[in-house]
């Protein structure tokens, strides 16, 4: 059908949940665009002849094409476009920073938005998984009689499978948790990123043949070289960034001190966040969350939806250089968390029962720009204050796990912890052995790892061949 070109400088507007209403559930934030909506956002797209939106795709998603086909209605052929490069577009399309990817080359946002390409491949990806009977079955395709190992059950491993499985490889995946799928499910929130769409996702890899096995803590039930010794032609790690940091202050003992990532896995991993769960975790009423990144938004607004009546989120530089997406951010300010800009955390109080009761910070100035380019923050001598809190978590950053590293021969890691490999294939310094996600790049973005495990794909397949 033909559709007039939307020329409206503004993306399509989304539905939300009001702020006050999803402050206090952890049903999603954003209902994604309706059949109309998606048609009229897609309309804005100019079908450039070079288009840049693609080169700032990690997985190369092949975008003028599959919102050409979303624009004449043809929502599950622009889903199989989607799917033909990028594994997890349900998920892609909820977490994946475009303002800064792909959206970020789209021309009409030299004169207005961008293309809102992120809200479109979530609403193809959406509407396959409402519409199964007009999308094709995942089926194994014929065996080639090859063996590959995955260690680790991210985004990063599950597109590494999905590519291999493809091509016919007999995928086995060793998740060390009880279930797979990584960040995306222990990391982001429900309301960010339900979590039956991720299983949905994994569902379809193991339709492809793909096994995963649970509970497999690679390193100490089985080491890389027993998993090669067992038939397997290559492993691929994808073992990601979940050993959290602290600050190395006073009080970082107390109870109601949390790292970020045990919070989240809490909540999410082990449902604290539904009644019908006993898991336990401090209902705090007053929280400090430390850090700026899109796992501090994640904290706090989970925090806040625990039933928290203050929360704060400390970070010691200014809005301009706070990592998280500005979506997140905006989200937060909206649900009623206070930003504390250009503050630091110096030590955290207790009581004579060791339970937190005050986080002690001091004011920040931005002084010279650091090696990344960002301005290095200072403290104010004198300016330091006293927040009134019983719960503090810590969302400064996470590195990778040592075990892999220290159970492996012949597999080297830089100062950071990080696995080395050869940037053009993502190969390790042992024979056999590649790796790609946060266990290489530290924690980064869900589409960055899916990018490095699809690299690691091509790289092994093509490593198996020349055998």
């Amino acid at each position: 059908m033909a559709v007039k070109p939307n020329m409206q400088p503004n993306k399509t507007p989304v539905t939300e949940q009001e702020p006050l209403v999803r402050a206090r559930n952890f049903k999603e934030v954003s209902m994604g665009y309706t059949e109309e909506e998606a048609i009229n956002e897609a309309s804005r797209c100019l079908n450039c002849k070079k288009p840049l939106c693609v080169t700032g795709c990690p997985v190369s998603v092949r975008i003028p094409e599959f919102i050409a086909l979303v624009r004449e209605g043809k929502f599950v052929e622009a889903y199989k476009i989607i799917k033909g490069t990028n594994s997890l577009p349900a998920v892609t399309g909820r977490v994946c920073p475009q303002e800064r990817q792909c959206e970020s080359k789209c021309v009409r946002g030299k004169n207005g938005e961008p293309v809102a390409i992120g809200r479109l491949e979530r609403f193809c990806a959406d509407y396959a998984m409402k519409h199964p009977e007009l999308s094709e079955k995942n089926t194994a395709p014929t065996p080639n009689g090859h063996k590959v190992a995955i260690v680790g059950a991210g985004p990063s491993s599950l597109s590494c499978a999905g590519d291999l499985a493809k091509l016919g490889y007999k995928v086995t995946i060793f998740e060390a948790f009880h279930t797979a799928g990584g960040v995306l499910m222990y990391g982001i929130p429900e309301f960010r990123l339900p979590k039956a769409i991720v299983q949905q996702e994994i569902d379809g890899l193991k339709a492809m043949g793909v096994e995963i096995m649970t509970d497999m803590v690679i390193g100490k039930v089985l080491s890389i070289d027993e998993i090669m010794a067992d038939g397997y032609e290559a492993v691929f790690v994808g073992s990601g960034a979940g050993l959290p940091r602290f600050m190395g202050i006073e009080g970082e003992a107390l109870v109601g001190v949390y790292s970020a990532n045990e919070y989240l896995t809490r909540i999410n991993l082990m449902k604290a966040y539904l009644d019908e769960y006993d898991t336990p975790i401090r209902r705090a009423k007053r929280v400090a969350v430390v850090g700026g990144g899109n796992v501090a938004m994640d904290a706090a607004r989970s925090a806040m939806r625990l039933g928290a009546e203050k929360v704060y989120i400390i970070y010691r530089r200014s809005m301009e250089e706070i990592p998280a997406r500005r979506e997140e951010v905006h989200h937060a300010q909206e649900e009623g968390i206070e930003f504390r800009l250009l503050n630091n955390p110096i030590r955290i109080v207790g009581d004579d029962d060791g339970n937190v009761t005050g986080i002690e910070c001091i004011k920040m100035e931005l002084g010279e720009p650091d090696e990344s380019g960002r301005r290095s923050p200072v403290a104010v001598e004198g300016s330091e204050f006293m927040l009134d809190v019983d719960s503090v978590i810590m969302a400064i950053g996470t590195s990778p796990n040592p075990l892999i590293r220290s159970t492996t021969p012949g597999i080297e890691a830089n100062k950071r912890g990080c696995l080395v490999v050869d940037e053009s294939t993502n190969a390790t310094t042992k024979d056999g052995v590649y790796a790609g996600g946060d266990a290489v790049t530290g924690a980064a973005t869900v589409i960055l790892a899916m990018g490095a495990g699809k690299k690691a794909a091509a790289s092994i397949d093509e490593y198996i061949k020349s055998k």
